[in-house]
């Protein structure tokens, strides 16, 4: 294989190896309780108007919820330990984004293969194109064409 029909292939990799790693950096995360409180509350659904999370809400289910995460932030626990007490409690559907196991897995992951089954699909096809002869014109194609010009 050339460099020339490489570089695509190369290029490629280059820009899916950078998104892959913008996405997965850790930016330390935040650092004062109040950064804390608002990162866990914005992940937690609002149990009242359930399309807001708890930190944009302003009904008084959600000023408790932030109240409460607070006092657990306070306290010492973790995010995920906090995060736990609130699924345990409301279950799954309080957390904004579904997490990696059971139906998250096919939240998550069904866009994904439908992404790579058709990038293959593309591919094999492309190659399959690629593969057909070319047509040319035969000397009796050119000489039908060129009577069919010279009729009235």
């Amino acid at each position: 294989m050339d460099l020339r029909r490489a570089l695509p292939w190369i290029a490629l990799a280059v820009v899916v190896v950078g998104a892959l790693f913008v996405a997965t950096r850790d930016d330390g995360g935040p650092t004062t309780v109040n950064d804390r409180v608002r990162s866990i509350a914005s992940e937690l659904r609002c149990v009242d108007c359930q399309s807001q999370s708890v930190a944009t809400s302003s009904t008084t289910s959600a000023r408790a919820f932030r109240a409460d995460i607070r006092r657990r932030v306070e306290a010492g626990q973790s995010d995920a330990e906090i995060k736990r007490v609130f699924v345990d409690r409301y279950g799954e559907f309080i957390l904004l984004k579904p997490t990696g196991s059971g139906l998250g897995w096919i939240v998550w992951g069904l866009p994904v293969l439908v992404l790579v089954l058709g990038a293959g699909g593309l591919i094999l096809a492309l190659r399959c194109w690629r593969r057909e002869p070319r047509l040319t014109a035969t000397e009796a194609d050119e000489a039908l064409v060129a009577e069919a010009r010279n009729e009235p």
